[in-house]
């Protein structure tokens, strides 16, 4: 394939020696492992050949595959995430960690000198953290499945914009009318965080695989809440009139006891 040709993979990757599964696009694969996330939307994955978006053994085998092909290849630590590096283990005091320094355990990812590590373990009040990718030094294994090429551009400008924002793709409205790509954003992206550095990026990536586009417009659109309305309440049934009661009977008066006599 060319440089820069827009694809859709498949792919679930395993460490190879323990068969771990550390990332896939397939939701039953993940479901069997550890990784499965319920706020993920597992789906094929946007690659842009020879562009670095993937891992370099990975790019590289991908510029000799065709449409369906269905790779399977072993990916050594230099074309991965590198070997391992000793230097990058570091010795921490707890206290450095501040608020949060009796809360860590070992496993936790953290990030500390701005730069992001996990712990190893902790003891006489210093953390070691490792610095190192945590799948630096292996051999990692792909089985890919290669789907499709994007020809057209309104295929190519969904998927680029997909790719940036976290949302649901059915949300995001794309319209095309060359030269200018307007793409209106569901309200829920608004408060994204650094959302002005996403849109962004997202139009330069659309001006780099669609030159014909020359401007990119964001819409923001804000519907004003309709009032919840109350179900009407079921008109209550008339009430019987109850009947009237009988007048009681008047009672007799009761008969004057007669006084009693004394014994002698």
């Amino acid at each position: 394939m060319e440089k820069g040709s827009l694809i859709l993979i498949d792919y679930t990757a395993k460490v190879k020696d323990s068969d771990e599964i550390f990332e896939t696009t397939i939701e039953e694969n993940a479901k069997k492992s550890n990784v499965y996330d319920p706020d993920i939307k597992y789906e094929p994955r946007l690659v842009s050949i020879g562009e670095g978006w993937v891992l370099k053994g990975l790019d590289e085998i991908l510029t000799t595959a065709k449409i369906g092909d269905k790779l399977n290849v072993d990916i050594p630590p230099e074309k991965a995430f590198g070997m391992r590096d000793q230097n990058k283990v570091r010795m921490i005091p707890q206290r450095k960690f501040g608020d949060k320094a009796d809360e860590i355990k070992a496993g936790d990812v953290v990030d500390i000198d701005d730069r992001r590590g996990f712990v190893r373990f902790i003891g006489s009040g210093r953390v070691q953290v490792d610095f190192n990718h945590r799948l630096a030094g292996k051999t990692l294994n792909y089985e890919v499945d290669v789907l499709k090429v994007l020809k057209t551009d309104e295929e190519k400008a969904s998927s680029l914009v997909k790719r940036r924002f976290f949302v649901e793709g059915d949300k995001i409205v794309i319209s095309l009318v060359k030269p200018e790509l307007a793409i209106t954003l569901p309200e829920e992206a608004f408060l994204i965080d650094g959302l002005q550095i996403i849109k962004k990026a997202v139009s330069a990536d659309l001006f780099k695989f669609i030159p014909t586009i020359e401007s990119v417009k964001f819409l923001e659109i804000y519907n004003k809440s309709k009032p919840t309305s109350k179900a009407k309440e079921e008109p209550k049934a008339k009430e019987e009139p109850k009947a009237k009661e009988e007048p009681k009977a008047k009672e007799e008066p009761k008969a004057k006891e007669e006084p009693r006599t004394q014994k002698k």
